[in-house]
């Protein structure tokens, strides 16, 4: 069972998300927080395996609350939700420990793929917002004077395979029943992946792959 802590300064939003996820009987909502302070002592109490977070919420928001996160639940994993209008916060929401991103008022099958993935140990990125996080890293954590192809092309061809799948929210165990490996055989991929891009996270690595058009868009 994957347990979520849901944030949103509006109840309307949350009781939507909340029916969203109720589709998949493996998730359940174990606490709903109207604020980022909220959230935060909802996630100590409750040490969900994800946080489900709004980014423009009061007292706290989003992004501190994210940060703090990493300090008292670490185990947790923070899945951002955000907006058109909220690109400029996407450096912050990685550098602060986010594993995720998808647009709130996207396709709601990608609450239910996103909270999968980050659960999983994997990274998320809406096909929506991924465009944005390769905008907001190009510059600092991406080469300015290559192309993602170009990074891509140093991969053996499973190394794509799997970089594709990274790319597309799965998480290790759903990869190895994917490409029929053995789970840690797909983490041993992943840690060579993250090497020969030169990226510090799963969520890099997805970027990367978006870029390249290595993950398949629906």
């Amino acid at each position: 069972m994957v347990r979520v802590v849901l944030a949103d300064d509006e109840a309307v939003v949350r009781a939507g998300v909340r029916m969203i996820l109720s589709a998949d009987p493996e998730i359940e909502v174990v606490a709903e927080a109207a604020d980022g302070r909220e959230l935060v002592e909802a996630v100590r109490a409750h040490r969900p395996d994800v946080a489900l977070v709004d980014i423009r919420m009061p007292r706290l928001d989003g992004l501190a609350a994210t940060a703090e996160l990493r300090a008292v639940a670490p185990a947790t994993a923070v899945l951002i939700m955000t907006t058109f209008g909220q690109d400029s916060y996407i450096s912050r929401a990685l550098a602060d420990g986010a594993t995720g991103f998808l647009l709130k008022t996207g396709d709601p099958r990608e609450f239910l793929l996103g909270v999968r993935a980050v659960a999983g140990g994997g990274a998320y990125l809406s096909p929506s917002v991924a465009a944005r996080v390769i905008r907001e890293l190009t510059g600092d954590e991406l080469t300015r004077t290559t192309t993602a192809r170009d990074r891509v092309a140093v991969l053996t061809g499973r190394e794509r395979e799997v970089l594709a799948l990274i790319g597309a929210g799965l998480s290790n165990a759903e990869i190895a029943r994917r490409l029929h490996l053995a789970e840690g055989s797909v983490k041993t991929y992943t840690s060579t992946i993250l090497g020969r891009l030169g990226v510090r996270n799963r969520v890099q690595a997805a970027v990367i792959a978006h870029d390249a058009r290595l993950v398949r868009r629906e």
